[in-house]
């Protein structure tokens, strides 16, 4: 069995501690990463920049990282977001289509999103997939895009690497 990454205490940690007041549970994702305080500190308003209001529209945001989740095969984000991913207006049977890679569903523009999120997580490059983004998408949308993706991936890995699990 593998050695289980140690967990920051929030009362060692006062920010920790404020965060997980707010959300009124222990989050082993938080407490994993209080390890590193700084990094902690800096990443919730990196995290709220990103994925908070911005030119692309929160449904979005919230379909590609699940897809982003569920290609990474992250347990922890997946069960993480997928409360957000109701409240922004996902079906459940979208959230099921995600789950299973079945976008016929979706418009036009987010099957676009979807497979450029799928192809820049396998391949980092999303070459194929980026030029059918600027039927649909603007510049700054497709800056915006491409960090809730890289997010989605950097937690996914943080994640995965430490066996995070919800």
């Amino acid at each position: 069995m593998a050695t289980p990454i140690k967990k920051a205490d929030p009362a060692e940690n006062e920010f920790l501690a404020s965060l997980e007041s707010k959300a009124k549970q222990p989050n082993p994702f938080l407490r994993a990463m209080a390890l590193r305080p700084d990094a902690l500190k800096n990443f919730i308003p990196f995290y709220a920049a990103v994925v908070g209001p911005g030119l692309v529209d929160r449904r979005t945001k919230a379909m590609l990282y699940l897809a982003t989740s569920y290609a990474n095969q992250c347990a922890f984000c997946i069960a993480a977001n997928l409360p957000g991913g109701r409240k922004a207006g996902l079906t459940e049977d979208e959230l099921h289509a995600l789950e299973n890679w079945k976008d016929e569903s979706f418009s036009p523009a987010e099957r676009a999103a979807i497979r450029y999120a799928r192809e820049l997580t396998r391949t980092a490059h999303a070459q194929t997939a980026r030029e059918e983004m600027f039927q649909h998408f603007t510049h700054e949308q497709m800056v915006e895009i491409t960090l809730v993706v890289a997010l989605a991936n950097f937690t996914n890995r943080f994640n995965n690497g430490l066996e995070i699990l919800p």
